[in-house]
């Protein structure tokens, strides 16, 4: 059994401008959401996805990031370990726009993008 160490000086994600500013008008949306919950769920052909759910509150556990007056952000902690060091952005690609994230730990996509593979 091992313990992870955790630095509150670290930043655990990164989160861009443009994310920021996209969880901003999502959360106006959503009146009783208070946060963004960041978290990763088994799925796909490679392994895992990326949940995004804009919540009331935090889980037990969560790790909780400030990130502006208007927007937190709840990391699962049983997440932590596959998000840290992700930085988090919000593109166009050709029509579309999307929360794109820029995970350091992922050795591979599946050919959709809905799923990725850690080692």
């Amino acid at each position: 059994m091992s313990v992870e160490a955790f630095d509150p000086t670290q930043q655990v994600v990164e989160v861009l401008p443009a994310a920021l500013k996209h969880f901003r008008q999502q959360l106006q949306g959503h009146p009783s959401a208070q946060a963004v919950r960041l978290s990763v769920k088994p799925s796909g052909c490679s392994g895992y996805m990326y949940v995004l759910d804009f919540v009331e509150r935090a889980e037990e556990g969560d790790l909780q990031c400030q990130l502006d007056a208007e927007v937190a952000l709840l990391i699962d902690r049983n997440s932590l370990s596959i998000v840290r060091g992700t930085s988090i952005d919000y593109v166009r690609e050709g029509i579309n726009r999307q929360v794109k994230f820029i995970n350091p730990n992922a050795t591979s996509e599946c050919g959709c993008g809905e799923s990725f593979t850690v080692s």
